[in-house]
C-alpha cells in the first residue's frame, strides 16, 4: 500500500474518531455506560477513576488492528487504521487529561481561539454533575461557548420542568 494512502487512512481514521467519540460519549457513557463515567463528574481523590476503564476499552481496537496489519498479514489499510485509532487517544489524553484536568502538571495556558474554545466547552460540559442535562461531547471539534451557556439554560428549564410538570 502506498504510504501516501495510509497516512489518508490514518488521518481520516482521526477524524472519524471525533465522531465515533462524540457519540460514545453522549449516547453511552451518559447513558447505559453512566456507572464508570459518573466518576469523571465528581472531584477525583487518587490518580485514576473508574472513567478510565473506557481508555482501556478503546485501545482494544486499535491493539487488535495493529496486530492484525503488522503480524497476523491482515490488510495493510488495518495498520493504518489501527495507528489512527491509537493516535486519536494520544490527542484526546494531551487535551482531556493533561490540558483541561491537569492530570499530569503542565504551565501551558490555552491562547489560541481554538484552544479557548474547546477547553470552555468541556468546562461548560462538566458544569452539569448528573447524566442528564450536559452540552458538549466532542473532545476536538466544539460549539461556541455562548451557543452551550444557552443550550444549558434551555437544559435547566427542562429539568424543573420535568421535576415539576404543574
Amino acid at each position: 500500500m502506498p504510504v501516501w494512502i495510509g497516512l489518508a487512512l490514518f488521518c481520516a481514521t482521526i477524524a472519524a474518531m471525533e465522531s465515533f467519540a462524540w457519540a460514545m460519549h453522549r449516547w453511552v457513557m451518559h447513558g447505559p455506560g453512566w456507572f464508570l463515567h459518573a466518576s469523571h463528574h465528581r472531584a477525583r481523590s487518587g490518580w485514576f477513576e473508574w472513567n478510565d476503564l473506557y481508555a482501556v476499552i478503546f485501545a482494544i481496537p486499535s491493539i487488535i488492528l495493529l496486530y492484525g496489519g503488522v503480524q497476523a498479514g491482515w490488510w495493510p489499510g488495518s495498520t493504518w487504521i489501527g495507528a489512527g485509532i491509537a493516535g486519536y487517544g494520544a490527542i484526546y489524553f494531551g487535551f482531556h487529561d493533561v490540558i483541561v484536568h491537569q492530570r499530569v502538571a503542565h504551565r501551558y495556558v490555552p491562547r489560541s481561539r481554538y484552544m479557548k474554545r474547546i477547553v470552555q466547552a468541556h468546562r461548560l460540559h462538566h458544569a452539569v454533575e448528573s447524566k442528564h442535562g450536559t452540552v458538549s461531547f466532542g473532545f476536538l471539534w466544539a460549539p461556541p461557548a455562548e451557543e452551550l451557556k444557552r443550550q444549558l439554560k434551555v437544559n435547566k428549564g427542562l429539568a424543573r420542568f420535568r421535576a415539576n410538570p404543574d
